[in-house]
């Protein structure tokens, strides 16, 4: 896996203003959370599209359109979490954990499995 670290920066900081924009218009108590957990996901799948190449084009090109996907899905759960006005703290881990790990267990076996 190589990083290129100017797209990676990018990648970051584009992660960072989204989830700025998320905290101001947040109205509710949860904002932090929101703010935090939506950084976390949408910096790890945009890093993973732009910023990441690896061995194999093939692997290079699976990896980004999974992580492509993934970033729309997190994107969508997060300002559908935006909108909701008393959304519970656990629901909110659980269910944006299980689909951060499901993006972690696809983008590892892809690069495992060498396609």
């Amino acid at each position: 896996m190589k990083v290129n670290l100017i797209q990676t920066i990018i990648a970051i900081s584009m992660s960072m203003l989204i989830s700025y924009g998320l905290y101001n218009s947040c109205e509710n108590a949860n904002k932090i959370l929101l703010s935090i957990g939506s950084f976390v996901f949408l910096a790890s799948t945009l890093t993973t599209t732009f910023g990441t190449s690896f061995e194999s084009p093939r692997t290079t090109t699976n990896i980004r359109v999974v992580s492509g996907v993934f970033f729309i899905i997190a994107l969508l759960m997060n300002l559908f979490y935006l909108f909701q006005t008393n959304f519970s703290t656990t629901s909110y881990i659980v269910f944006n954990g299980i689909v951060f790990l499901i993006f972690i267990l696809i983008t590892y076996s892809i690069n495992k499995s060498k396609a």
